[in-house]
């Protein structure tokens, strides 16, 4: 079972990696909610919660670039805002020469403290999840009192994620298997199937994907109950809060609220 293609923990024996995972959870709500709050254009602050990222990157042993390099997996969703520079109302800042887009200072403004929003949060969310294994997140967020049949789907999806991704890996061996190729020498030339081709295999292979997993759902669902599923996921895992979680909380919780403070005062 192909588990690197979204088993994003690495081990360590840093401080952080051993706090309770429901500390980390609530320090990382914490971060995202006070990067969400912090007005635009507070430069200074946004720079001050991704130096406490940084530090974190380094406190864990991951390096202080681990989070930065994979946090660009974000970027696409940002282009949803890249209209708010031209949008919004204000004085010009630049005008684009071959369109005649004015780009306002105010939604440029907006639009990159959006950028930044989202860059800090996604870089909190890949911290989390590589400083902690997946099942110790889903007790925490049991223990925290989440809602169960959330937690059970989060799970289950996680579970049946890598078992997807093989189920998908093997239709597209089976796919190239069965589509001819020229061998090497015979002179003919190799055409590239043309994009309707492709969109017609590659949707039959989605909805063939789509049945085989709805299939395997109900006869997993099935064995479940057959040997006492309740709707209840129990775990073997358990930690206790000590005092180090609780200083690590309370500490990320006056940076947090600190930088959020100076943010809303500047």
């Amino acid at each position: 079972m192909h588990i690197h293609l979204a088993d994003r923990y690495h081990a360590g024996a840093s401080w952080i990696h051993t706090l309770d995972p429901r500390a980390k959870i609530l320090m990382v709500v914490s971060f995202i909610l006070g990067v969400s709050l912090a007005p635009e254009g507070a430069w200074l602050p946004f720079a001050g919660f991704f130096i406490l990222l940084l530090w974190i990157c380094v406190a864990s042993g991951l390096g202080p670039t681990y989070s930065v390099r994979r946090s660009f997996v974000a970027a696409p969703f940002v282009l949803a805002a890249l209209t708010l520079p031209f949008t919004v109302p204000g004085p010009t800042l630049f005008t684009l020469p071959v369109f005649g887009w004015t780009a306002s200072v105010p939604g440029t403004i907006r639009f990159a403290s959006i950028v930044l929003r989202t860059w800090l949060a996604v870089q909190a969310a890949i911290l989390l999840a590589a400083t902690t294994p997946f099942p110790d997140l889903l007790w925490a967020l049991s223990r925290l009192r989440f809602p169960g049949p959330l937690v059970a789907v989060i799970g289950f999806m996680y579970r049946y994620l890598f078992v997807a991704a093989d189920e998908a890996l093997r239709m597209m061996r089976a796919r190239t298997a069965r589509s001819a190729q020229p061998q090497a020498g015979t002179g003919a030339p190799r055409r590239r199937p043309s994009l309707v081709w492709q969109g017609k295999v590659t949707g039959n292979m989605v909805g063939s994907l789509f049945l085989r997993s709805m299939e395997r759902s109900e006869r997993v669902y099935d064995a479940m109950l057959a040997r006492g599923y309740d709707g209840q996921v129990r775990s073997l895992t358990h930690f206790h809060f000590r005092l180090l979680d609780a200083a690590a909380l309370a500490v990320t919780l006056a940076a947090v609220g600190g930088m959020l403070a100076w943010a809303v005062a500047r």
